[in-house]
């Protein structure tokens, strides 16, 4: 492509470095696509195992599989890595294949909207304007976090913070610690701090699934063994295989119900206090919420300094938290175990089209992309992570680098056919999401019969994917140009033959 552009105009801008970014960076590096810049919000790379640095933070899917398939490690030192490997495996492939010479660091975007008079996505940080032929957005959808409006939170004179901003330098020992919210991030970091404090208060709207975790440290002989020829591959497309099996049960939930015997093993034998049990017993069907793994979050909630109030938060007043069920705990610092914004991620506050309408208007009714990846109205665009591409078994990985290949292939279409300006059809981008609709209604996420993050404000299911990661393997293989209104440069010229 041209690099004849001036500084802050490029070909490309990738929005976030984290795992998306890196790799996208990477893809068109390979692709000989090297006039484009990443933008990072914050001072380093790294993106969700940068900011969640909680205690006992870990991956619930196996390291062999959390990791780009054109770098595999072999010497994890778990089966289920933590969080300081996961980011320094990260900021390894970064580093080796040279992607921090075009990180921009300190630049949240502020405003990107598409200019069709210059056919350029014009994007504004704090500090600078850019302009870019085409963005994709990597920011993701578990770094932003829900702060919940709870009356009288502000006004609380002990400390407060959410798992995924951990305040490292408050010390817990001998604390009333209460912790609001009991989802994957709570179910880590309990555990590590149930030790310390003098008294833990659990505040619990709705009971989680959770399967013993298979986790171990990794031998010596057995990291030796990965290093030898496709042994990783092949242990990789094992654990592929066995998830996939697994997924199943998401599009034929009354598999998944037998095996919620397994949870309920795992329950009965953990908790012997038959009144703890019942609270801890999800009355929905297993895979409803994301399924979580752990060997230590039941026999933590057992401990005698550990109440569990199976309620929401009401109010905080004083130093008492109040439960909607009016009971109360008086503490010295609360813990938001309350998520990220999934459905309503802030990015789509800040992409506009070139009508000056935001993302987040167009998606009003309901997030939708055409294969996850773009969105009519917004070209050359191009987002990760996208609507609809949740599966709830397998590795984020796996969707990464599966839409990677469909963007690069659109970018690289683009260069070579010498087009400025790609932008699905609206009609192909209603009929796919029509079919997407259609096959989630029989699926866990909608017959369930929890309230997850799948599901938004409007009971519409606009993060899972309905079918196997297979299918969206296949989907997203190539660019399906005939799926596009295509525009033929004139004058500006997308790229050049480099």
């Amino acid at each position: 492509m041209t690099s004849q552009a001036s500084p802050h105009t490029h070909d490309v801008l990738i929005i976030g470095a984290g795992i998306s970014g890196i790799g996208a960076g990477i893809r068109l590096l390979e692709s000989n696509i090297r006039n484009f810049a990443i933008l990072e919000k914050a001072g380093d790379l790294g993106g969700t195992w940068r900011d969640n640095t909680y205690p006992g933070c870990a991956c619930d899917v196996p390291s062999a599989l959390y990791s780009y398939s054109f770098a595999q490690k072999p010497d994890w030192s778990r089966a289920f890595a933590g969080q300081a490997e996961i980011l320094d495996y990260v900021r390894g492939v970064a580093d080796r294949h040279g992607i921090g010479e075009y990180v921009r660091f300190n630049q949240a975007v502020e405003r990107a909207q598409w200019r069709e008079a210059q056919g350029l996505w014009e994007v504004q940080t704090a500090d600078q304007l850019y302009f870019a032929r085409a963005i994709v957005v990597c920011s993701g959808y578990l770094h932003e976090p829900i702060v919940p409006d709870i009356p009288g939170l502000r006004d609380f004179q002990g400390k407060v913070f959410h798992s995924s901003r951990w305040d490292h330098d408050h010390d817990l020992t001998g604390e009333r610690v209460a912790v609001i919210g009991t989802g994957a991030s709570a179910i880590q970091f309990i555990p590590e701090i149930q030790p310390k404090v003098a008294s833990l208060a659990v505040f619990q709207r709705t009971p989680q699934w959770i399967l013993p975790k298979p986790d171990h440290a990794i031998p010596d002989i057995e990291r030796r063994f990965f290093q030898l020829p496709l042994t990783l591959k092949a242990w990789r497309a094992l654990l592929f295989g066995g998830f996939e099996t697994f997924g199943v049960g998401f599009r034929k939930p009354a598999l998944l119900k037998q095996l919620q015997k397994l949870g309920h093993a795992h329950l009965n034998w953990a908790v012997k206090d038959p009144e703890l049990r019942a609270k801890l017993t999800p009355d929905y069907t297993l895979g409803c919420k994301r399924v979580l793994l752990s060997n230590n979050y039941y026999p933590a909630l057992s401990q005698a300094n550990v109440d569990v109030f199976a309620t929401g938060l009401k109010e905080v007043r004083g130093q008492t938290v109040v439960g909607q069920d009016g009971s109360e705990q008086e503490v010295d610092t609360i813990i938001l175990g309350t998520g990220f914004h999934v459905t309503e991620p802030p990015i789509a506050e800040r992409i506009f089209n070139d009508a000056g309408q935001s993302l987040s208007q167009l998606w009003a009714d309901g997030m939708q992309a055409y294969r996850g990846t773009t969105i009519s109205g917004l070209p050359n665009a191009f987002m990760v992570l996208g609507p609809n591409l949740g599966i709830g078994h397998n590795s984020a990985f796996i969707v990464i680098e599966s839409q990677l290949n469909y963007i690069v292939d659109a970018l690289a279409t683009m260069r070579d056919r010498q087009l400025s300006r790609i932008d699905v059809r609206r009609d192909v981008q209603e009929s796919y999401n029509r079919k997407v609709q259609r096959d989630l209604q029989g699926t866990v996420w909608n017959t369930g019969g929890c309230s997850s993050y799948y599901l938004d404000k409007n009971g519409f299911n606009s993060v899972g994917f309905p079918w196997s990661t297979l299918e969206m393997q296949r989907l997203l293989k190539r660019f399906d140009s005939g799926s596009y209104q295509l525009t033929p440069a004139s004058d500006t010229v997308f790229g050049g033959r480099s």
